[in-house]
């Protein structure tokens, strides 16, 4: 698969970030000292580098190409040769779950104890982030779990709109009180509410996914984010070829068992959604009483909420 992208951008009034021949990229390598697959390569400011997955811990990495010896691989052969690691394996069951119009990919983890995997979507939105969900998280698991971790599934024009509230996330991210796994909710995340969920969101005829899925990688790099290996369909909408292509990026779709706004309750293992743009006060307002009704759990450890990334390793290693 060959995916190219030119694309030049500043970072910020700072940093000056020049990305480009970004592109889909597979082989494997050895990184400081581990195995790491390679999923994309692109250019910053006359240096070569990649994208490296942990095929066991599910991490990312920016490798720069100096440290590392590429060996080209097709991603059929990478699936083959790592059939068994979690990487590949959450892959798969992402795969077998393809056929459904709605909530396709991993819907449930499976914690030793009782929690959540809590992801909170940042879709295209005029509202400013709702900071309230996170200072919330804070106080509420200061005593229990610091960071406290969250998947953040963001747009690119989420990003483009609201620098201050991504600047703000990065400093919580930074400071050790919330610890982020940023997952790509593609870029325009189109949304008609006059048309069928069979021609909306990406299923939108016309609709690039290559633009979609690698302009929002390349903007999170330029904010200054480290993307993840995960995927949310925008309106959790999708059909088994577009599974299939999002698969063909290595990346894995996510999607949720407790969307709480629809009235969906969240259970030991969940993944639960809810909107932090602003647009969504009902699901915010019902994981806030959510973590008010449990604070007693919560404060005994028996509570918990789960990093996205240790959710699906553990419920994919062997």
């Amino acid at each position: 698969m060959v995916m190219m992208l030119f694309v030049y951008g500043n970072a910020s009034a700072a940093v000056q970030t020049k990305i480009s021949n970004y592109r889909v990229w597979f082989g494997t390598g050895d990184y400081l000292q581990k195995l790491v697959l390679i999923i994309r390569r692109y250019d910053e400011s006359g240096e070569l580098f990649y994208i490296g997955v942990d095929p066991n811990s599910l991490q990312t990495m920016i490798i720069p190409a100096r440290h590392i010896v590429a060996r080209p691989l097709t991603w059929p052969q990478i699936r083959a040769d790592y059939k068994n690691t979690p990487y590949i394996r959450a892959i798969q069951t992402a795969e077998k779950r393809s056929f459904a119009l709605q909530d396709a990919g991993i819907v449930h983890g499976f914690p030793k104890e009782k929690g959540i995997t809590l992801t909170v979507d940042l879709c295209p939105s005029h509202r400013p982030l709702d900071r309230g969900i996170f200072t919330s998280l804070i106080s509420e698991f200061a005593k229990t779990e610091k960071p406290v971790p969250v998947a953040l599934s963001v747009t690119g024009r989420f990003m483009l709109t609201h620098p201050a509230d991504i600047a703000w996330l990065k400093e919580m991210n930074t400071e050790g009180k919330i610890a982020v796994t940023w997952v790509n909710h593609t870029y325009n995340h189109h949304y008609n509410p006059h048309a069928p969920l069979n021609r909306n969101f990406l299923l939108e005829p016309n609709t690039n996914l290559n633009f979609e899925v690698l302009q929002t990688e390349i903007a999170m790099l330029q904010k200054g984010l480290l993307f993840s290996v995960f995927f949310r369909f925008p309106g959790l909408v999708s059909e088994h070829r577009l599974v299939d292509n999002v698969l063909g990026y290595g990346l894995i779709p996510i999607g949720s068992d407790a969307w709480l706004a629809k009235g969906q309750p969240a259970t030991a293992g969940s993944i639960v959604l809810i909107h932090g743009n602003g647009n969504e006060p009902v699901g915010v307002k019902d994981f806030l009483k959510l973590l008010q009704a449990d604070r007693t759990a919560v404060m005994k450890k028996q509570w918990l909420l789960y990093d996205l990334r240790e959710t699906v390793k553990d419920e994919f290693h062997e």
